[in-house]
């Protein structure tokens, strides 16, 4: 399987990598038995500033987050493989990576995999059985990638 993040960094920050990004997406569609010959993701690093303002645009809620995910509508999409974009905070990415006195990369890795399963039609948010298969699959990938050397 042959996966493209396409990486746009709207942040200061320069320490991102299309290939930590790449190597997750692996990791999770092995998890989910994703048998596309190709995928490709839309990945936009933003700060709080700017996640607010397409928070409240999208979702009408007037307050930054950590990770936004916009599924593609296979029906109406010329690119077939592409999935989705999904949107993060640094800002944030840092403020929770910092409180749960955890690394950088494996709150950002945490937060790729989260959007990731929402854009594949994962929703925490349906039913708490929902919510813990998610929540479940989200710390499995995470460990593998950690396990992998991908993040620490």
């Amino acid at each position: 399987m042959e996966i493209s993040v396409l990486l746009d960094n709207k942040t200061e920050e320069d320490f991102f990598s299309e290939n930590f990004f790449v190597d997750i997406s692996r990791i999770l569609f092995d998890n989910v038995k994703a048998d596309n010959e190709f995928l490709e993701i839309s990945l936009l690093i933003l700060d709080d500033a700017t996640i607010r303002e397409i928070n409240r645009l999208y979702r009408g809620i007037d307050k930054p987050t950590d990770v936004l995910s916009f599924p593609m509508d296979s029906e109406r999409s010329a690119a077939k493989y592409m999935i989705g974009d999904v949107v993060i905070s640094v800002d944030k990415v840092k403020k929770q990576a910092e409180d749960a006195g955890i690394s950088f990369e494996r709150e950002l890795a945490y937060l790729y995999i989260h959007g990731l399963l929402h854009l594949l039609g994962y929703d925490h948010e349906l039913s708490e059985a929902e919510e813990e298969a998610m929540f479940d699959l989200q710390e499995k990938i995470l460990m593998q990638a950690i396990e992998s050397g991908i993040c620490s």
